[in-house]
């Protein structure tokens, strides 16, 4: 599977930077400005693409601007979804390597200059998952997440280092389409590999799936020095809620169908609900009472894994709306598999 790059030649390999924008005109012109600034620390001449998918806001002006001024190649695209646009995506860029980054990314300064030294002397580290902040401060529904990604990777974030994983430590290390970066062939061949259990591809879960297939293949790096910071778009509890429940569903399309400490987590959970309903039926103030004491031990579980106290106290909120809409995503996502399955037969 290997192919000869530059950085094996001694030199850094070229790379693309690509954006899926949607509807960003409030967050991709400070994305976007930050990878120019960190590529020119780098003095790392990087192509950046981005691919409009059919947004209806200011999004398409702003990019044309930055096309015209930065050279940003920017591809507009009638609205297709995250999966069918990062596949647009990296089939556009033109160089050896890709970094894909969310348009709510915001690079450090430093990170592509590290990045492009790793390459360099390293070149047998070929995949990078960037060490990613949510910033949290003054918005309750990135608390929360930061509370439960503090505490399902535990293992790196209480105690960030350059390090690696491979598919046996998937589930306990940070990973994601937001900030990573392989060869551009290697991402071809995972999503030419991608098989969803659902045959409705809008619900599949990209990410997980192309990155666990290169993680079978390639170990995966990652490091504080190789960072950027998460901006974090739900501002109400509605945005927050389908946004939960859209992860339901694609949690079931990434671990169900794999072993691992997530699917048993999953599996779980999916008791626990089940069982946490009937008993709000048949015993409804013991099953607050036992909410209550739930949602305190997990802020407090937290802290424990170094969370912030305004994190943990936002996990402790709104934890009961999460599990609700969760474990209603789920719910679809096991009938969207069942009915996938049965259909093949």
């Amino acid at each position: 599977m290997s192919q000869t790059s530059a950085s094996e030649l001694g030199g850094a390999p070229t790379l693309s930077v690509v954006f899926p924008a949607y509807n960003e005109e409030k967050w991709i012109g400070r994305s976007l400005d930050a990878v120019l600034n960190s590529a020119a620390q780098a003095d790392w001449k990087v192509e950046i693409v981005v691919i409009d998918d059919g947004s209806t806001d200011g999004t398409p002006a702003l990019l044309d601007e930055y096309a015209e001024k930065h050279g940003v190649v920017v591809v507009h695209q009638e609205n297709q979804g995250r999966f069918n646009t990062v596949r647009t995506a990296i089939s556009t860029a033109s160089s050896d390597r890709v970094l894909i980054l969310g348009s709510r990314v915001v690079v450090d300064p430093h990170s592509l200059g590290y990045l492009k030294n790793q390459l360099i002397e390293h070149p047998e580290r070929v995949v990078w998952n960037g060490h990613v902040r949510v910033e949290s401060d003054n918005n309750p529904y990135a608390g929360f997440w930061n509370g439960i990604l503090r505490i399902v990777w535990r293992k790196y974030l209480m105690n960030p280092r350059l390090t690696s994983f491979g598919i046996e430590e998937f589930d306990a290390f940070p990973k994601g389409s937001g900030f990573f970066s392989a060869p551009k062939w290697m991402l071809e061949e995972a999503n030419a590999a991608f098989d969803s259990i659902f045959d409705e591809v809008e619900f599949a879960s990209d990410d997980t799936r192309l990155i666990r297939w290169i993680a079978e293949r390639e170990r995966i790096w990652i490091s504080p020095d190789f960072s950027c910071s998460y901006f974090h778009g739900r501002e109400n509890i509605k945005k927050f809620a389908k946004h939960a429940y859209f992860r339901g569903t694609t949690f079931i399309d990434g671990y169900l169908g794999t072993a691992g400490t997530s699917r048993k987590m999953a599996l779980g959970a999916l008791g626990a609900g089940a069982a946490g309903v009937t008993l709000l039926v048949l015993k409804p103030k013991i099953a607050i009472a036992t909410g209550v004491v739930g949602t305190v031990a997990a802020g407090g579980l937290v802290k424990a894994c170094g969370g912030k106290t305004s994190d943990a106290t936002a996990l402790a909120r709104m934890l009961p709306v999460f599990a609700t809409a969760f474990g209603a995503g789920a719910v679809r996502g096991l009938f969207l598999a069942a009915k996938a399955k049965v259909k093949k037969r």
